[in-house]
């Protein structure tokens, strides 16, 4: 009775989202009528069980949200039995023995009896729109008036009185007459905000209309199709990792978490990850990568507790799948188990997920349920179905409503009648209606500082707080260990670096200072990435923190979702900036939005470190020589920091750490390849390009804020200002040395941040000069240069101002690339035509 009024619940709120759209309150209409079979997946897993759900979980919800409360199934045959292992010997879908096959117990400890229930099953109505409690007027007494017979419906479109006169009805002391639970109408509550774009909607704020909520461990989902599924892997991955060394610790007395490390979660260490999904986004490269990267790291050992559910009706909006193909294609997933199970069945899908779900807890490992649903009420609100679908396949679909399904299984088993059941649909119905009206009054997000308050927080003074207290413990109790770590000799006493070199040092001080932080990547172990920047790092700390990846930049930004959620603090490499395109979504639909839609009740730190642009010499071409960020600086929240000098390189890479750490932020690290190795500035063999790396005593002093410049004086710094970045740095200081042996004084600005922009420090130099030119690596189009320019006129600024940016095309092979890139003998001309003016 339980998960019939979670499915009761779930229709009527899509029903109520509707309603509320016919009026013009509601704004979000697709619903989850035809799949709430997925509450029989709920019941069987954990409250405690991080799950990442799509759209048509209205039932899973309620489901979890009564878990959370403190309703549990009367006892869990598979789930909670790790001795009964029968699963190795009867899997996908494999006889049992006579006698042996474990029966799925309704709530409470109701035992359905689905073999007789499918011999007595009979013809029932529906329950849809028209004949739905929440569009029907109360009588002037407060009573409701009867429902209509569907002229439509299948036979009388009435529900059976009961299947067997010798079995008992409802009626007094029946299943029937048990409230029903107040975490249906909690959950309800959530869902009906969300819909409304109410501000008090306890997880997204009105920003989005979600499933999720920090205390029944549902982690939202964005709207983009399959791209939470290899953030799901990356949570399987961390949780089995967490486990693994909260053993550790406790076995060798070290804690798992320390230093300026991220929050832990509180999943427990057996929990496993679920993420559902519809079968249209089987096809969806984002799916395809989660299940080739959960399935790639089972065939080498590693452990990613996992279960994927596809929710198959069937249909992407109007595409059918072919009939078989997504059997065949979850049935063909390596290292991924198959169990399957009609979502119209309540007791044979709980049967089936339970069993999922105690072999993914047990062996922990990936494993898919192919649950069969139908899809009622079109795809959304909108959607006009009879353009796609003949009458005969709506009707057919109809006739398999899990709702009604569910109440035949109740009347058969003698736990309600037909009047009974219709009634307490009517009153879940009411009860909706009453939620949706309160909610209509509830206020709505007004302003655009209360629309983007969570979206990035910045504690700058956390931040440096958490630096300073990382030098303090490198400088005390944690000399030893770095010292060791280091060889005997830390960088400080191994005299100037280059980039790269300041980097790999910052990178193994991150590692000590956090010790559930974890840098991979393609090539980044055994070789050390292919420019040498993680270097000894996997010897030094292990593979269990420092490991190579499959070739998959989707599954390496997932990996690092996922690992962030769960507690740790991801370093993930993009290989080179050109491979991070065919990844975007994962940083822009997933990783910046988390935040923004959870009002930081989830989180997912990380720190991307991208070798990128130009200027390799004899090098690449495009792919190698990647200028282009502007997709990067169009994600809202997401920090851009581009080191250029060594001395930078380290304090900002600190700060990252620290502000993903402190404040949750997604940084992208991105790392001028051509300055990697880069030793001189003005002569061969002058050593102007390196620097000595900072002793913890000095990281302090030399700490360097998101969003702040650096700014250096060439002359008497007095006639022009040049704001440039990365590659730009060096040729912006040889061309000012030029200036001045002209007599011409320049104040070189390095904006160190592209986003966000250091504005403050721009307009301050800008105006001690009255003169601009801004050097843009990138392209003229959409190029940084664009967004200072932008940030000058916004000031207010009235000087002079111009731009030398790289040209509109992709960056060719050879010693054609100096035909489209920033030269500095164009850099020089272009301070000398701006003082010309």
């Amino acid at each position: 009775m339980d998960l019939f009024d979670a499915q009761a619940t779930s229709r009527q709120l899509d029903l109520a989202g509707r309603w509320l759209r016919s009026f013009g309150e509601g704004y979000y209409t697709i619903g989850s009528a035809g799949h709430e079979g997925n509450a029989a997946v709920a019941a069987a897993l954990r409250a405690t069980d991080p799950a990442l759900l799509h759209y048509r979980s209205g039932a899973f919800y309620c489901v979890r949200a009564a878990q959370a409360a403190g309703w549990t199934p009367a006892d869990r045959p598979e789930a909670d039995r790790p001795e009964a292992d029968r699963d190795e010997a009867y899997r996908d879908g494999a006889d049992w023995p006579s006698g042996e096959r474990p029966e799925a117990d309704q709530p409470l400890g109701e035992r359905f009896d689905a073999e007789r229930f499918d011999a007595e099953r009979s013809d029932v109505g529906r329950f849809d729109a028209e004949r739905g409690g929440i569009d029907r007027p109360a009588a002037a007494d407060g009573s409701v008036e009867a429902a209509p017979a569907d002229p439509d419906g299948p036979g009388d479109g009435s529900v059976p009185d009961a299947a067997d006169p010798g079995e008992p009805t409802g009626g007094a002391g029946s299943a029937v007459d048990r409230p029903i639970h107040p975490g249906y109408a909690e959950a309800a509550r959530d869902v009906l905000r969300g819909m409304v774009a109410s501000s008090s909607e306890p997880l997204a704020g009105g920003r989005h209309k979600v499933f999720g909520r920090a205390d029944l461990a549902v982690v939202p989902t964005t709207s983009t199709i399959a791209s939470h599924l290899p953030r799901a892997v990356g949570m399987g991955l961390a949780v089995e990792r967490l486990r693994r060394l909260e053993t550790s610790g406790r076995r060798d007395g070290v804690p798992a978490s320390g230093g300026g490390g991220a929050t832990h979660t509180s999943w427990p260490p057996d929990a496993i990850v679920v993420c559902s999904f519809g079968d249209a986004s089987v096809n969806h490269a984002s799916a395809t990568a989660a299940f080739n990267t959960a399935g790639w790291y089972d065939h080498t050992g590693l452990r990613i507790p996992v279960l994927f559910v596809c929710e198959d009706n069937g249909l992407g909006i109007s595409v059918r799948s072919p009939k078989g193909w997504v059997e065949t294609t979850l049935r063909s997933k390596p290292g991924v188990r198959y169990f399957s199970a009609d979502g119209g069945d309540l007791p044979r899908a709980y049967e089936a997920a339970a069993e999922a779900a105690a072999w993914v807890r047990r062996h922990r490992r990936p494993a898919v349920l192919h649950l069969s649903t139908v899809r009622l009420m079109g795809h959304a609100g909108a959607d006009a179905e009879t353009a796609y679908r003949s009458p005969g396949e709506i009707a057919a679909d109809l006739a398999r409503d899990p709702l009604t399904a569910t109440a035949r299984l109740l009347v058969g088993a003698g736990l309600a009648t037909g009047e009974e059941l219709l009634a307490r649909y009517d009153e879940i119905g009411w009860q909706v209606r009453r939620i949706a009206e309160e909610v209509l009054d509830e206020p709505k997000l007004t302003a655009p500082a209360d629309v983007v308050a969570p979206l990035a927080p910045r504690r700058p003074a956390r931040v440096a707080r958490a630096v300073a207290d990382a030098a303090a413990r490198a400088g005390g109790p944690g000399t030893a260990a770095r010292t060791e770590a280091f060889g005997g000799k830390p960088p400080e006493l191994t005299g100037p670096l280059t980039l790269a070199q300041s980097i790999n040092a910052a990178l193994a001080d991150g590692m000590l200072d956090h010790p559930q932080m974890a840098v991979f990547g393609e090539d980044v172990g055994a070789k050390g990435g292919v420019y040498g920047v993680t270097k000894g790092l996997r010897d030094r700390f292990g593979v269990a923190r420092v490991f190579d990846t499959l070739l998959d930049e989707t599954s390496i930004l997932g990996l690092g979702l996922g690992a962030g959620l769960a507690g740790m603090l991801p370093v993930p490499e993009i290989q080179y900036l050109a491979y991070l395109h065919n990844a975007e979504d994962q940083l822009r639909g997933e990783a910046a939005t988390m935040q923004f839609f959870t009002q930081g009740a989830f989180r997912n730190p990380m720190v991307v470190r991208v070798a990128g642009l130009a200027y390799q010499e004899g090098f690449g071409g495009h792919f190698h020589n990647d200028n282009s960020v502007a997709v990067l600086r169009d994600v809202p929240g997401l920090v851009i920091a581009v080191p250029a000098r060594p001395d930078d390189a380290a304090p900002m890479l600190r700060t990252c750490l620290a502000s993903a750490a402190v404040d949750g932020s997604v940084c992208v690290f991105l790392e001028p390849i051509a300055l990697y190795h880069t030793r001189d500035l003005y002569a061969d063999g002058d050593g102007e390009w390196l620097s000595r790396y900072a002793e913890p005593g000095a990281w302090t002093g030399g700490h360097v804020p998101i969003g702040r410049a650096r700014v250096y004086g060439v002359g008497s710094a007095e006639d022009v200002t040049i704001i440039t970045f990365g590659n730009g740095v060096p040729m912006s200081l040889r061309a000012a040395a030029t200036l001045a042996d002209e007599g011409i004084g320049t104040r070189v600005v390095d904006l160190r941040w592209l986003s966000p922009l250091p504005v403050a420090d721009v307009i301050r130099e800008a105006a001690a000069t009255g003169r601009v030119l801004v050097v843009d690596e990138t392209r003229r189009s959409g190029g940084v240069g664009e967004g200072v320019i932008a940030a000058l006129v916004d000031a207010g600024y009235v000087g002079a101002a111009r731009r030398v940016a790289g040209v509109d095309s992709f960056v060719p092979l050879g010693p054609a690339a100096r035909q489209v890139l920033v030269s500095e003998e164009a850099i020089t001309q272009g301070a000398r035509t701006l003082l010309a003016r």
